[in-house]
């Protein structure tokens, strides 16, 4: 058995692959546009050696409210080589940074669409920092 990917609902495709694909430097490696189902599937990559496990971003043309949590879905998770440089340059992007990395290990942010996003630092945490020390919570993830 092997991983193949999770699939999260967006809203907003574009907003959507600018937070994971510009920001957090997924790659799009396949997509599927349906117009007889109305919807598109996009199947995203870290691009890692070794690493094929995918995000699939489901966009249903005609949604025209938010999607709510609840649907069983937890969080994504990924391994950085640098959790400060990811968390200043997502910060630097407009993304809140909902649970800061304090300890040099562990952040939480969400994507446009609320899906929360763990960042975890590759290898040893990092020595605690600033202005990530300081930095309080917001919101939930």
């Amino acid at each position: 058995m092997r991983f193949l990917h999770s699939m999260i609902r967006v809203r907003d495709l574009d907003a959507a692959l600018h937070f994971f694909c510009e920001l957090l430097g997924l790659k799009e490696v396949r997509r599927i546009d349906n117009p007889q189902g109305r919807f598109t599937l996009v199947f995203l990559e870290t691009g890692a050696d070794g690493d094929h496990a995918q995000v699939e971003l489901t966009h249903n043309w005609d949604e025209s409210q938010p999607y709510t949590g609840g649907r069983n879905f937890g969080h994504l998770a990924y391994a950085v080589k640098d959790i400060y440089a990811t968390c200043a340059r997502l910060q630097a992007g407009g993304v809140t940074i909902v649970r800061p990395p304090r300890d040099g290990n562990m952040a939480f942010v969400r994507s446009p669409d609320q899906i929360s996003v763990e960042l975890l630092q590759d290898g040893p945490a990092l020595a605690p920092q600033e202005p990530w020390i300081s930095m309080a919570n917001t919101g939930s993830w």
